[in-house]
């Protein structure tokens, strides 16, 4: 509700705007008849433009804060199984043992791949890259189930949520063993999500792999850190694909695609990069003198966060993770995890990041907590989109369902020529 107004003195104009409160976080003039006065705003990147209204995930990046409809992260990364966070985000509450059990049973029907889409996975190289081959395979599934759901009905869209939340796990591991050379792994409805995961990922046609329950719940706990992240990059491109009123699939597709770009989905992997570049605990300082120099393109990557200006909760939660799995895998003496360490302790401790506010983000603990896992590099991303599918799927079906709902149509600050004549080609100069 508005309980004020903000005013805007413009070529003698005195424009008046309301100005709304949430729940939480600053307020937002409500500038939705600018237009009709003759003007609208600029603002590169959105950095201080609410474009929509949403109840799924709020973030504070001052105080390090992060919610899923209310609950900390913490909370549901240390109580919550991942499946409990996709009803949420989904339904606005957590399930009851009832409603977690019919939940469950829905994605463990909706898992397999229809035989059509393996024929798309085979028409790519080895080498392909698994993002490429991850996006083809999900518009494959728009054109298989292209008009078998309405968008404007709720029950169809919550449908389509399912097969996603469902697939995306199937698909992303047929990419992994495509780019293997190894057979296809069908998934085991009596497994876990994150369990039939691995299953896929490790298991062979004619041996099951041993899952570990600590690595099982390593996999959950990543997957419930990237959920959803509000308004990022790849949730707004989703939700303007979406707003097009184009088939859910293909919004997703369009989120996966802003996903790959090196500076949303590639962090941990920059991160993991930049750790064996530095190769030794011996030579931190020597690259952290690096980073402090202005003339220096090195960069430290896995610090720092366009939102949070304070310790990223989910990095937290990552590093008592990473430990467990590198405990568990017997590879704690890593080295990788050593110069992750002492980074840590230099950012923590030193006042040039203090001053920046340049902590350590959860991308850079997620790249060695994947390594440790067995997961390539070019796999990292897959496994974010895996984890955001929910997200970008719950904003989908929040934005289609709200009374404001129209097209987006961002405008523009024109500064080309100005209207001119054409001259045939003959007559220029």
């Amino acid at each position: 509700m508005s309980d004020t107004t903000a005013h805007l003195k413009a070529n003698s104009q005195d424009i008046e705007f309301p100005i709304l409160k949430g729940t939480y976080g600053n307020p937002v003039i409500d500038i939705t008849t600018l237009g009709k006065q003759g003007f609208y705003t600029i603002d590169p990147g959105f950095l201080a433009t609410a474009s929509c209204e949403s109840k799924i995930t709020f973030i504070d990046g001052g105080k390090g804060i992060l919610l899923y409809r209310g609950y900390p992260i913490e909370q549901l990364a240390e109580d919550a199984c991942f499946l409990e966070i996709c009803y949420l985000l989904l339904h606005g509450e957590l399930p009851n043992t009832q409603q977690y059990e019919k939940f469950t049973n829905t994605i463990c029907q909706h898992m397999p791949i229809p035989k059509e889409i393996h024929c798309v996975l085979n028409a790519f190289k080895k080498d392909a890259h698994p993002m490429a081959m991850l996006m083809s395979l999900i518009s494959a599934l728009a054109g298989y189930y292209h008009g078998k759901m309405d968008i404007n009905n709720p029950d169809d869209r919550l449908e389509a949520a399912y097969h996603l939340i469902a697939k995306i796990p199937t698909l992303a591991a047929m990419c992994y063993k495509h780019s293997c050379g190894e057979e296809i792994v069908l998934p085991q409805p009596e497994l876990g999500y994150a369990e039939n995961f691995m299953h896929m990922l490790q298991s062979t046609p004619h041996r099951n792999n041993n899952i570990k329950p600590v690595l099982a719940k390593a996999f959950d706990r990543i997957f419930t850190l990237h959920a959803d992240h509000e308004q990022n990059a790849s949730t707004s491109t989703v939700r303007l694909a979406g707003s097009t009123g184009t088939d859910p699939f293909a919004s997703i597709v369009a989120g996966v695609a802003a996903l790959w770009g090196p500076a949303h989905g590639g962090a941990n992997e920059a991160a993991l990069n930049m750790m064996r570049e530095i190769g030794d605990e011996s030579h931190i300082n020597e690259y952290v003198d690096k980073a402090k120099d202005k003339n220096d393109p090195f960069r430290l990557m896995g610090f720092g966060h366009r939102v949070y200006k304070n310790y990223d909760p989910r990095a937290k939660v990552m590093r008592a993770t990473c430990h467990e799995v590198l405990d568990e895998q017997g590879c704690h003496d890593d080295p990788l995890f050593k110069i992750a360490l002492k980074l840590e302790k230099i950012a923590l401790e030193d006042q040039y990041f203090i001053d920046k506010k340049l902590y350590p983000n959860v991308d850079f603990y997620s790249g060695i907590t994947l390594n440790a896992l067995g997961i390539p590099p070019n796999m990292f991303t897959v496994l974010f989109a895996l984890a955001r599918t929910v997200g970008w799927i719950a904003h989908w079906h929040e934005m289609l369902g709200s009374k404001d709902f129209r097209i987006g149509r961002p405008r523009q600050l024109y500064t080309g020529s100005a209207k001119r004549d054409f001259v045939k080609m003959a007559d220029r100069k």
